[in-house]
């Protein structure tokens, strides 16, 4: 049996791409709800961060070289990035975040319409297929966090 000796991670910090005056914005969040030790079989002794309830799930396969468009997050959601790149960025800013399929690739989509006017742009420019679990929160609310800073989060950050 290998052992992992890495520190447990207290808390998940994930890319949050959100809305401040009516405008979208890339923060680095870190979500409310602390890593527990796992109980369950199979994964028992494991860190698990709860992500709280969920809506109805979705597996998108995005086409290489894709442009998203302009647009405003559905609902508020957890975007799972299996593979892939995804380079989102905000009209009228600097801002971008270059989300990597894998280990990395969790953020959450909280720009809707009722909070922000534009939205966001997606691109996938990776000459393969970009494969994305959609995971809405229950009735689109947007979990407690405390906002780090302005900008994607660091890779140093991860878990």
């Amino acid at each position: 049996m290998a052992t992992n000796h890495s520190p447990k991670p207290r808390y998940l910090n994930v890319t949050a791409i959100s809305a401040k005056n009516g405008a979208s914005t890339i923060e680095c969040w870190r979500l409310a709800s602390p890593f527990k030790t796992a109980s369950d079989a199979g994964v028992s002794g494991a860190s698990l961060a709860q992500l709280g309830k969920t809506g109805s799930t979705s597996y998108t396969l995005i086409p290489a070289k894709f442009d998203g468009g302009l647009h405003n997050a559905p609902t508020v959601q957890y975007v799972v990035f299996l593979s892939g790149t995804a380079v989102v960025s905000v009209p009228g800013s600097r801002q971008a975040a270059t989300i990597k399929g894998g280990r990395d690739g969790l953020i959450i989509a909280a720009d809707t319409a009722d909070v922000s006017k534009q939205g966001h742009a997606t691109k996938y420019p990776s000459n393969e297929q970009t494969i994305a679990i959609q995971i809405p929160t229950a009735d689109g609310k947007v979990p407690a966090h405390t906002v780090l800073y302005a900008g994607p989060c660091r890779k140093e950050e991860s878990p």
